[in-house]
């Protein structure tokens, strides 16, 4: 088998296993292993193959690392509408309890309902800004 199919399937591999896998870096890798396959087609030697490989697979994962650590972090799951759909949808408090939770009739069901920190409890339309296990995180809409 030649160098550059070698090089090939090393790439296809890497492609494979990420898609299994979801770790975008193994792209980046994939990228240096593409790159590597290009030069021996070139007619490189194999320690030029190793170093192109290398340098190039390297510096991309190294390029995606620093660009994502630029990116502002997002909300944490239970807070995060692209992830819990409840997040931003309202309910309606008639009383809270002594412990300091309610009951409401959410989506068919009973929920249990805290008010968020600094939050003072009151009646009324309240916004849900998290959900922590089976509970609402409520604020005053």
């Amino acid at each position: 088998m030649s160098e550059p199919t070698v090089w090939w399937i090393l790439a296809g591999a890497a492609v494979a296993v990420e898609l299994l896998t979801g770790t975008f870096y193994l792209l980046m890798l994939a990228i240096g292993l593409a790159a590597a396959a290009v030069a021996a087609h070139t007619g490189a030697s194999m320690p030029v193959q190793l170093v192109v490989a290398a340098l190039v697979g390297g510096g991309a994962v190294a390029a995606w690392h620093f660009q994502r650590s630029r990116q502002p972090k997002g909300p944490p799951a239970s807070a995060n509408r692209d992830v819990n759909l409840d997040v931003g949808e309202s309910v309606h408090i008639d009383a809270w309890h002594a412990d300091g939770t309610a009951t409401v009739k959410y989506r068919g069901a009973s929920w249990t309902v805290i008010p968020a920190p600094g939050v003072v409890p009151g009646t009324g339309a309240h916004r849900v800004r998290e959900v922590v296990g089976n509970r609402l995180v409520v604020e005053k809409a």
